[in-house]
Order: C-alpha cells, then structure tokens, then sequence
C-alpha cells in the first residue's frame, strides 16, 4: 500500500465506561456530534441481561440518529430486541463466531474479537466476519495501546481485505502509534469517557490528530 492509498481510520467509541441515565447518554450524544465517529459498541461491561437491555435500549437510537452503527457486544439477544446495527462477539473462539456469522450475516455487521495471535485471527478470519477487533474491551486503562494489538492490526491491514479495528490507549497523547498501524478504526473508551464533560473534547481531538498524521503521511 503507498501513501496514497492510504486509508484514513475512522474512530469506534466503546461504551465500558458510561453510566446509566442521563449522564451517560448526554455524553455519547455530545461525542458523537464532536466529530467522525463510524460506529459505537455497547459493552454490556457487567451488566446483567434486563439492565444490559435497557441501557442499549436508550442508546441505539441515539447513535443511529448521529450516523453512526450501533454494535451490541455479547448478547445476542439484546442485539436483535434493540434492533441495533451489529453485533460483536468478544468470545475468542472460531466457533462462536462462525455461528453468529452465519446467523446474522449480513442484516447485521458482526464483528469478533479475542484472538490473540496471527494464527487465531487468520482462522477467525476464515469466518469472514465484517471486522476483527484487536483489543478487549475495557482492557484500555493504560496510556498507550498494547503492542500485542498494534502488531497484529499493523499485520492483519498489511495482507487481510477485512477490515480491522485496533483498540487505542487512554491517552490521547498515544493515539499516533494506532495510527500507525493502518487500521482501518481506532477504538476509544477510556480516552474518551474517563471524563464525561470532556468527552467531546476528546473525539475533536483525536479527529483532528487523524487529519494531521494523514496530511503529514500524504505531504
């Protein structure tokens, strides 16, 4: 791929830390219109089932009004009660996910992750799920991003057409190191909601660092 063909990543907002209520959904509303945002997962982030439902219940019209696709992760039944736009299996196993993606494929965008070495995800792969996920969701309290996840995103976009989501840190400060790897999507949660008043602060900003490191890649 040469500098030209250069993809410009897009960003995934994770839900792990919002509240129920008012707080958190007044922050994902004020993310989503801070800037380009492709998607938003929905962590049921220790929820049980009716909670879990009910909190996704709020938020998916709210991020399909914005533009954006509302992925459900984990429960499958929530995700299609909520009518949501995806579903996201964080399992780890080929077989989890070849069966949501032969279930759901393709009225939902399903997407996996969980797989931690490049033989795992090529097999995952072999599912042809509609993205691979290299992170796990809420695993973003450090600053910087994992290695481990910016190798295998930085490997998975070099040879796989399948897109792939690397998970970012939860400083912004690092954000140019997922950018590096050429994934197609950087996801946020910590960098972003952390801090719900700032949380569009925060999506402005790493918009905006995107458009500098494409512009500095492109010069």
């Amino acid at each position: 791929m040469t500098e030209d063909d250069r993809i410009r990543p897009r960003l995934v907002l994770a839900t792990t830390l919002l509240p129920d209520g008012d707080a958190g959904e007044a922050a994902l509303r004020a993310a989503l219109g801070a800037g380009d945002v492709a998607s938003v997962l929905i962590d049921p982030a220790g929820r049980q089932p009716g909670p879990f439902q009910d909190f996704a219940e709020r938020l998916v019209p709210l991020i399909q009004e914005a533009g954006a696709a509302a992925i459900v992760a984990e429960d499958t039944r929530c995700a299609g009660r909520v009518r949501a736009d995806g579903f996201h299996d964080a399992s780890g196993s080929v077989a989890a996910l070849r069966e949501a993606v032969g279930r759901f494929s393709p009225r939902l965008i399903v997407g996996g992750s969980g797989f931690t070495t490049r033989h795992d995800a090529l097999e995952a792969g072999e599912c042809m799920p509609d993205y691979m996920f290299f992170g796990k969701l809420g695993a973003d309290s450090a600053a910087a991003p994992l290695r481990r996840n910016l190798e295998l995103a930085e490997w998975w976009a070099s040879i796989v057409e399948i897109p792939c989501i690397v998970q970012g840190g939860s400083d912004l400060a690092t954000l140019a190191s997922a950018i590096e790897t050429r994934a197609e999507f950087i996801a946020l949660s910590s960098a972003v909601f952390a801090d719900l008043g700032a949380a569009a602060a925060q999506v402005e900003a790493a918009n905006r660092m995107i458009d500098r490191a494409m512009e500095e890649a492109t010069a």
